[in-house]
């Protein structure tokens, strides 16, 4: 078992991600909004100052910029295999920049996955 760790850099490839991820095989997956040291530093991050009496534009602001980190847990090899294959079929290939970044660790446990 794996857990597959997606840092999505296009946010409006979200959708269509989870689509493939779905077709592939994927039954279920956490998303959270992330930023890189990169946009951390040039301040497109998540804002923490918020004004006392925000707009909603205050708080839509930030996550059209964010990453999309997205993590699955995959049975065994040749799931990763379809997972990185479906990936790269639409963002690219990682190797190129602003595609995204996957890791795959080894899970040794994992409670409160059964269906």
């Amino acid at each position: 078992m794996y857990l597959v760790t997606f840092v999505l850099h296009d946010p409006d490839l979200l959708e269509e991600l989870l689509d493939a991820w779905t077709k592939a095989g994927v039954e279920g997956a956490t998303v959270l909004f992330s930023s890189g040291m990169g946009r951390f530093r040039q301040k497109q991050t998540m804002r923490d100052d918020l004004p006392l009496i925000p707009s909603l534009d205050d708080f839509y602001e930030a996550p059209q910029t964010l990453n999309r980190t997205v993590f699955t847990v995959a049975k065994d090899d040749a799931m990763v295999d379809t997972i990185l294959a479906v990936t790269q079929k639409l963002v690219g290939d990682l190797k190129n920049p602003d595609t995204g970044v996957m890791i795959v660790t080894p899970v040794a446990r994992a409670y409160g996955l059964e269906a």
